[in-house]
């Protein structure tokens, strides 16, 4: 299932209107969806069921802390570098 999606020509993530979050947060504007990085999460999850792994964000990616508990409360691990 996909969680940004049009209906009457527009954009919702997650059943909101982007032009709601638009509106209130201002552009430009980052929306992720805890829905659908759960969704994605889970298929590789999934992928690998049977074998001895864990899924690591790379939080040089995003550093988003909302993104990182997603991930932690769903038995994923992190990536980080070093920085010296």
């Amino acid at each position: 299932m996909h969680f940004f999606r049009y209906k009457r020509n527009e954009l919702f993530a997650e059943d909101v209107p982007v032009k709601r979050l638009a509106e209130k947060y201002g552009t430009p504007l980052y929306i992720y969806s805890y829905k659908t990085l759960l969704r994605h999460f889970r298929a590789y999850e999934n992928a690998f069921n049977g074998y001895p792994h864990i899924i690591c964000f790379a939080l040089k990616s995003n550093s988003n802390l909302s993104i990182l508990r997603l991930f932690a409360k769903n038995g994923g691990g992190a990536d980080i570098v070093s920085g010296g």
